[in-house]
């Protein structure tokens, strides 16, 4: 008995001297081959089918040969004001001194969607430039027009003039998935034509970047983004986000970073609502916004229990606009929109873009949920001043006075208010006069000539055309600068 039993001693010692000598030999093996070889590619990479991982990775060749040749490099002059208001007393009375402005040079990318010369970029990035340079892929050089811009959507049409220009297809962005392969193309820190790729991280991103930006006013934004992992850095924006057909899916807008340069993320438009504001801008000269007439609200499940709610998906009613199109539809407070047409939305963002694609007019299907039941109502969508019209671009006058050399535009209250200021007009274009002399800039808002209010074109005519000896003109630039003008007629 004890013979056995100190059999299976010596066996068991044997055995687990062996288990550990087996590790220690495995651990030494698994040592020295680290060593010798760092980069040998492991035998798990293989695919169940025997093919490499590589061998599966998407091939972007065909959709960066179809869209480089359609980004171009945009570079922007920009005149910078001096902080310091005008004062025309100062100057007359201590040397006549004449401030000189600073001209700053800015860089961004831009989208063409025509052969005959129409560019889509960001509205930021051309903004208040004086001079609009806009680069090829093959380098041939032109000189940009600004045909439109939404500040609502940072969107900016401009148009060359040239015929046969490569560009880019439109794509549907409301087909694209959470997880699907995109290109971004752009010129970041002025690298022309380089293009970067990520997947599509997520849809309906609101970073609230453009409310931000806005300075005063009534801006309603339109932040609906697709978010990626691309890497796009600054010199980017305006450019293109493509799928793996080349086809355009987005307008790169944003990034999230902490320094300035990509940090894992960005944003672009969608390019269904920059296939609506392209058009309206070409079309009418200005966006034809629709309005549904909803005070909307995320639903999170706090909420939902609040306003037992039993399932967490669509957008709460909790308001409507008097005599809006909601209202006047028949939607009410409580109910909860779960689709726009056919698509679904569910979240605020989502409802704002799938609404922005439609003008003032539209009949649309809204799918609502009121207790517990389902029921799509129509709803004409109304515009900016809750009427079914469509809105007028600002016409621009010529001055009688022509010893002025100038043009001026009236402004309408969306832009008053954006100013805030009761009345003005504002010089849309500038040429040898006494304004320019004067040293008044294009763009500049005349509030008051003399003291008296301006209103109108008219009132700057009747003020100025009989008058004599000197004038003082006040008012403000559109970064929101005062400024004074004095001097003779």
């Amino acid at each position: 008995m004890k013979k056995v039993i100190t059999s299976l001693f010596v066996g068991a010692l044997g055995g687990a001297f062996a288990l550990v000598g087996n590790y220690y030999f495995n651990q030494q093996n698994n040592n020295q081959v680290t060593n010798y070889n760092p980069y040998a590619t492991p035998v798990q990479l293989t695919n169940y089918s025997g093919l490499s991982a590589a061998a599966n990775a998407p091939d972007f060749v065909a959709s960066a040969e179809k869209s480089v040749n359609s980004v171009v490099h945009i570079k922007t002059i920009v005149e910078q004001k001096n902080n310091l208001a005008y004062d025309p007393f100062q100057d007359w009375f201590f040397g006549g001194r004449q401030r000189q402005p600073n001209m700053m040079q800015g860089s961004g990318s831009g989208v063409i969607i025509s052969q005959d010369g129409y560019i889509v970029t960001n509205n930021h990035v051309v903004n208040e430039a004086t001079k609009i340079e806009v680069i090829l892929n093959d380098k041939r050089t032109y000189v940009a027009e600004v045909i439109g811009t939404d500040p609502n959507t940072d969107l900016a049409l401009l148009k060359v003039k040239e015929k046969d220009l490569p560009y880019v297809n439109y794509g549907n962005s409301d087909d694209v998935k959470v997880g699907e392969w995109v290109l971004a193309v752009g010129n970041p820190f002025n690298l022309n034509s380089t293009v970067t790729a990520g997947i599509v991280s997520a849809k309906g991103r609101n970073i609230n970047i453009l409310e931000h930006n806005a300075q005063g006013g009534n801006l309603a934004p339109i932040e609906s983004f697709i978010q990626t992992d691309a890497a796009v850095n600054p010199g980017n924006s305006g450019g293109a986000l493509v799928s793996t057909t080349g086809d355009l899916v987005g307008i790169n807008t944003a990034i999230a970073s902490n320094n300035g340069s990509y940090q894992g993320y960005s944003f672009a438009i969608p390019v269904n609502i920059v296939k609506k504001v392209v058009s309206d801008l070409i079309e009418y000269g200005t966006v034809q916004r629709a309005f549904i007439g909803l005070s909307i609200q995320d639903i999170d499940a706090k909420f939902a229990e609040e306003k037992r709610i039993k399932q967490l998906k669509g957008v709460y009613i909790n308001g409507l606009t008097q005599n809006g199109a909601g209202e006047e539809a028949g939607i009410k407070i409580g109910d909860v929109v779960t689709k726009i047409e056919n698509v679904v939305v569910k979240s605020t963002s989502e409802l704002l873009e799938q609404v922005g694609k439609f003008r003032p007019s539209d009949k649309i299907n809204v799918t609502i949920v009121r207790n517990e039941k389902e029921m799509i109502i129509p709803v004409v969508l109304k515009n900016k001043e809750n009427s079914l019209g469509i809105i007028k671009k600002p016409e621009v006058f010529r001055t009688a006075v022509n010893s002025l050399g100038a043009e001026f535009e009236e402004l309408n209250s969306e832009d008053l208010a954006k100013y805030n200021i009761p009345s003005g007009v504002k010089i849309s274009k500038l040429m040898a006069g006494k304004l320019a002399n004067a040293g008044i800039k294009e763009g500049f808002i005349i509030t008051s000539v003399d003291k008296k209010k301006i209103s109108n074109i008219k009132d700057i005519q009747t003020m100025l055309e009989n008058k004599t000896g000197g004038v003082l003109i006040e008012g403000m630039y559109p970064n929101g600068m005062r400024a004074y003008y004095g001097f003779g007629l």
